[in-house]
């Protein structure tokens, strides 16, 4: 079962154009993103990302996401189903 979360994330003063930039050209085993939002607010960039399990997402996160120049900090919200 594919996992969804929001990353939400603070970038570098003047550098959220290239994170978004440089995040919509992602690629990470087992995963995608789906959107990438330029935002205003508390946030600079809000990316909708899925993974075929918690453990890829997170990875995906730590291992490509966090390391993007311009990336500070990174808060991610998982997506549940609430039935």
């Amino acid at each position: 079962m594919a996992v969804r979360g929001y990353v939400l994330i603070e970038a570098e003063v003047g550098k959220a154009k290239a994170v978004s930039s440089a995040i919509s050209g992602f690629s990470y085993p087992n995963s995608k993103v789906v959107n990438v939002d330029t935002v205003t607010g508390p946030f600079d960039v809000i990316v909708l990302l899925e993974a075929s399990d918690l453990d890829v997402l997170g990875n995906a996160i730590t291992e490509a996401i966090q390391q993007v120049s311009g990336v500070q900090r990174t808060t991610t919200c998982l997506a549940v189903a609430l039935n």
